[in-house]
């Protein structure tokens, strides 16, 4: 075992999907920006009138008369929401044969069919279901994780663009669904690391801001922005930009659920047209990048210049216990620390770090 272990920027499952993190370099689809403007023109956009609580134009406005929220899939009323959260309800005269399509599995009029959350694809024929999508929540429930990658479908390799919520290089939409109880958590880029608003740092203190106080000033408008004060310095939030301002610098902020296991939903087939031919592991396996650039996992490894004090199965229990925490383990003597969060082992003495990841094998 190579010392040990940076943030994962191509971590895999099995051979079929790979995200890309925060502090890799972004792609050049990421910056193709026709595949956005393609993708633009084939939706109608909610009604801003509406969503304000009053539209003049009534059942001849061009556009839908739906929650905006509900559409993005964070509406933080779920079925107490005031407004349309179905297209099918929100369509008005001069907007039909327009709107983009409910998904093909399901009637249900409520956001989801009865799951905590649906990942979904359209490649122009209707919304589909996609199976084993809470590969894809786990992933964009990490702060770190910027992108996805899924290898073997029936479109061949699909890229999604967390951030954006793109597909990128293909002619094909995604969109999250939820039940409406999904906990938002607010993240901010502090030394390479994504930092939990509220929570302590390395010397105990926390922020005097909780992320549930920022949630909830962004459900009430996600164009606005949340003021707050630190040591008498007043920082801004700006929702629009995911950012904090402050007089001197600018720091990236991100928003991202809560992961919820996937809770089994009675007569419910999901359409796996989408990723019918995607085949995963199930048992998950914490390997480290050698100096060659090689993935090994961590394991035992007796009598030997390289023994590791924990093995991979020791890893994942102590990452069950707390996904964005910290562990130590010795290597050969070595002493080491590995973040969750930020996916790296840091040698303690002489602070030189590995990248580290978990796939299902």
């Amino acid at each position: 075992m190579a010392s040990s272990c940076q943030a994962d920027d191509e971590s895999t499952y099995g051979s079929d999907v790979s995200n890309e993190s925060d502090s890799a370099e972004p792609s050049d689809e990421e910056d193709n920006e026709e595949d956005d403007e393609e993708d633009n023109e084939e939706d109608v956009l909610p009604c801003k009138f509406y969503n304000k609580g009053n539209c003049r134009d009534g059942e001849r406005c061009a556009y839908l008369h739906v929650c905006k929220y509900a559409l993005k899939g964070n509406c933080r009323y779920g079925s107490k929401c005031r407004l349309n959260h179905t297209v099918s309800q929100g369509v008005p005269s001069s907007a039909s044969g327009r709107t983009p399509d409910r998904s093909s599995s399901s009637h249900d009029q409520r956001l989801t069919d009865g799951r905590r959350y649906q990942w979904q694809l359209n490649n122009g024929r209707g919304w589909k279901d996609v199976e084993n999508d809470h590969i894809l929540e786990a992933q964009y429930s990490l702060p770190h994780t910027k992108s996805i990658k899924i290898y073997n479908t029936s479109y061949g390799a699909v890229s999604i663009d967390f951030k954006r919520m793109k597909v990128l290089g293909k002619k094909l939409r995604v969109r999250r669904l939820d039940d409406g109880n999904t906990e938002w958590i607010w993240y901010c880029m502090l030394g390479r690391r994504w930092i939990k608003y509220g929570a302590k740092d390395s010397k105990g203190v926390s922020t005097p801001v909780k992320s549930s106080d920022i949630e909830e000033k962004f459900q009430r408008n996600p164009t606005s922005s949340f003021t707050f004060n630190v040591n008498g310095e007043t920082l801004e939030l700006k929702f629009k930009e995911m950012q904090q301002v402050s007089k001197n610098r600018k720091r990236k902020v991100t928003r991202r659920p809560t992961y919820r296991q996937p809770q089994a939903v009675r007569g419910v087939a999901l359409a796996s047209s989408g990723f019918q031919n995607l085949s995963l592991g199930t048992k998950p396996q914490w390997e480290f990048e050698g100096d060659s650039g090689k993935w090994h996992e961590f394991k035992h490894r007796k009598r030997t210049s390289t023994d590791c004090s924990v093995t991979s199965d020791d890893i994942e229990s102590k990452y069950q216990q707390n996904n964005k925490g910290t562990m130590p383990f010795t290597v050969a003597g070595q002493s080491y620390n590995l973040d969750f969060g930020a996916m790296i082992q840091t040698n303690v003495r002489t602070n030189h770090t590995r990248r580290v990841r978990r796939v299902l094998v």
